[in-house]
């Protein structure tokens, strides 16, 4: 936590992970993902069956570790080192025991998942051992087993005009008044539901448009993130009607709603956030755990409890087992 890992600045923190678990005796591969970026993979065996993955990126800004009343404080706390630690202290403890497990550590999370996206195209290449079978990925769920995961999209919304001085605005046409009509619709869309997942929501992330308080505003843009319990195109093709030439869409990065794994002995619930997951599908059956709150995570009182960390570290040695005793023999 005291290595900057901003997202894109992620090269120190992974260089200093591949030393250390190579000296632990952990076999290290780099998966490049661009220039001065790498994933880390690591395993202590032949034909490793079950991965344990989380990001090592961060969002800005970099906030320096703390320990306080029990608390682990700083960026990256449960979102997601403190994570990580606690699946390398899991992994020390199955590996002491011969279980078939690798560490795979990503970065871009955060953005673009673009870590994520190297990593599956490493497995599919062959580039690290095909035998996996299940990934368990960490993200802060609070300490429950996620049953899915929201799925997310976003677009920008532009409306255009003409400038004109605004002493006489029926001269122009304001972008920033039609854009402000054109959200507030927002609020009565239908949007699709899903019985586990739950409902669809869009957020206005950012507002922006016009030259100065005296012209007419002749563009404007809203940056909107929508988080998907149905297939893309249930949504898209809804906004796309709505916007009707009004306003122009560019529509950026998807990721998919997932339903994921369980297992005995946890309690469950459903992650609003998109994860890694649907990038890493060429891994196996995803499972999502993870010691922490999502709400203090992005948030500058980002923090974990030292003793979740401790219990996150049963808890993977749990799943794992049991994720393994389900496994039918691989096939050679």
């Amino acid at each position: 936590m005291s290595i900057d890992s901003t997202s894109g600045r992620e090269g120190a923190v992974i260089a200093w992970l591949d030393e250390w678990l190579a000296e632990m005796g952990w076999r290290t591969q780099r998966i490049p993902v661009s220039p001065g970026r790498d994933d880390l993979y690591a395993t202590t065996v032949d034909s490793p069956v079950v991965t344990l993955t989380t990001h090592l990126d961060t969002v800005p800004p970099f906030i320096p570790p703390s320990v306080e009343d029990g608390l682990i404080r700083g960026r990256g706390a449960c979102d997601a080192k403190g994570i990580a630690a606690a699946m390398i202290c899991a992994a020390e403890r199955l590996r002491e025991k011969n279980a078939p497990v690798a560490l795979l550590f990503v970065v871009g999370e955060e953005v673009t998942h673009d870590g994520a996206h190297a990593a599956n195209e490493a497995f599919a290449s062959g580039a690290v051992p095909r035998t996996n079978r299940v990934i368990i990925n960490g993200e802060p769920t609070e300490s429950t087993l996620a049953v899915g995961t929201k799925g997310a999209v976003r677009v920008i919304v532009r409306t255009q005009g003409q400038a004109a001085h605004s002493a006489y605005p029926h001269l122009g046409q304001s972008a920033t008044s039609d854009l402000v009509h054109l959200l507030a619709e927002l609020d009565a869309m239908p949007l699709p539901t899903d019985e586990l997942l739950g409902n669809t929501t869009i957020n206005i992330g950012s507002l922006s448009g016009g030259v100065a308080d005296n012209v007419v505003a002749p563009s404007a843009e809203a940056r909107l993130m929508i988080r998907l319990v149905t297939p893309a195109e249930d949504v898209i093709s809804r906004i796309e009607t709505w916007a009707n030439g009004r306003a122009s869409l560019d529509w950026g990065p998807m990721v998919p709603p997932m339903r994921l794994g369980v297992v005995d002995g946890f309690q469950t619930s459903v992650a609003a956030f998109a994860t890694d997951i649907p990038a890493l599908t060429n891994w196996g059956t995803p499972y999502l755990f993870g010691p922490g709150s999502i709400h203090v995570a992005h948030r500058d009182d980002e923090c974990v409890r030292i003793e979740d960390l401790h219990r996150a570290v049963d808890s993977y040695e749990h799943i794992v087992r049991q994720v393994l005793t389900r496994l039918p023999a691989l096939q050679t």
